[in-house]
C-alpha cells in the first residue's frame, strides 16, 4: 500500500508537471486570445476542455495556469524549507533563550489563521507576485521550524554529536554536515506535502483577487471568473477544480509515501 501510493502520486504528479512544463514552449492556442464567436463552446475535438466566456482555450489556460501555480508553489516551499530548517536548527540545537525567542516568535504567526495572515500581508505590501511568495513564505516557514527543531533536539545529545563535540566540531558542522543529513527524509517528505498545502494556498489566495494577476492564468483565478457561468457552461469551473484537485492528491500521496518509505 505504502509503494501503490508513492507510485500514483508520482505518475499523476509527473503528468501535471509535464504539462504544465510544456505550456513554456507550446500550448493548443495563446491563452490569452479572445475569440467572441467561440464563446462558452462546450469540449470538442477542437477545444478539448472547452472555451470560457471570452472565447479563450481552457486547456492552453489550465496549462499556462499549472505552470504559474507550480513554480510559485515550489519557490514557496523551498524558502519556507530553507528558512525554517536553519531557524528549527538554531532552536534546536542551540535551545536557550535563542530557542525560546525563535518559537515564541514561530507561536506568534501560528496564532493567526493562515489565509488571513496571507492576505493581510498581501493588501499591506502590494498585489504582486513577489507579495504573494512572500506572504506564503511566511505563513508556511513554521511548520519546517518546527520539524527540524523536534530533529535536532532528538539527535542532539546523540553519542556521534558528542564525539564531534569532543573533536571539536562546531556549530555549522554538527549542524549542517551531521544532524541536517539525518533529517532530510523528513524534510523531503514534508516539502513534498507542502507543495499540496501551497497550491491549495495560491489556488485561495487568486481566488479572492490577492493571487497571480490577469492577464497571466491561475487555476484559482479561472475559478473565480467561471463561478458567474457554472450552470450555462460548468466545465469552465470543472477544468480547473479536477487539476486543483488532482495535484493536491497527488503531492499528498506522494508526501505520505515518502514518509512511510523513510519510517516518518
Amino acid at each position: 500500500m505504502r509503494i501503490t501510493n508513492l507510485r500514483i502520486g508520482a505518475v499523476i504528479g509527473i503528468i501535471i508537471v509535464v504539462m504544465s512544463l510544456l505550456s513554456l514552449i507550446w500550448v493548443p492556442y495563446n491563452y490569452n486570445q479572445m475569440e467572441h464567436s467561440n464563446r462558452l463552446m462546450p469540449p470538442s475535438a477542437r477545444h478539448l476542455l472547452g472555451t470560457d466566456n471570452f472565447g479563450r482555450d481552457i486547456f492552453s489556460r489550465v496549462m499556462a495556469g499549472g505552470r504559474n501555480s507550480l513554480l510559485l508553489a515550489l519557490c514557496t516551499v523551498t524558502g519556507a524549507a530553507a528558512f525554517g530548517s536553519l531557524l528549527g536548527l538554531l532552536a534546536g540545537y542551540i535551545g536557550g533563550i535563542t530557542g525560546e525567542i525563535i518559537m515564541r516568535f514561530i507561536d506568534t504567526l501560528n496564532s493567526f489563521p493562515g489565509i488571513v495572515l496571507a492576505l493581510l500581508l498581501v493588501a499591506v505590501m502590494d498585489n504582486s507576485q513577489f507579495s504573494l511568495f512572500l506572504a506564503l513564505l511566511i505563513l508556511f516557514t513554521p511548520s519546517y521550524t518546527r520539524v527540524m527543531r523536534t530533529g535536532a533536539l532528538s539527535y542532539k545529545n546523540a553519542s556521534f554529536i558528542q564525539a564531534e563535540k569532543i573533536l571539536g566540531a562546531g556549530f555549522f558542522r554538527i549542524t549542517f554536515i551531521h544532524i541536517l543529513p539525518n533529517l532530510a527524509p523528513s524534510l523531503l517528505s514534508a516539502s513534498v506535502l507542502g507543495l499540496s498545502n501551497a497550491i491549495l494556498a495560491e489556488a485561495a489566495m487568486s481566488y479572492l483577487g490577492m493571487g497571480i494577476q490577469p492577464p497571466e492564468p491561475s487555476w484559482g483565478r479561472m475559478l473565480f471568473e467561471a463561478q458567474a457561468w457554472f450552470f450555462n457552461a460548468p466545465w469552465c469551473a470543472i477544468a480547473p477544480g479536477v487539476f486543483i484537485m488532482l495535484t493536491v492528491i497527488a503531492f499528498h500521496l506522494l508526501g505520505e509515501g515518502l514518509r512511510k518509505r523513510f519510517g516518518g
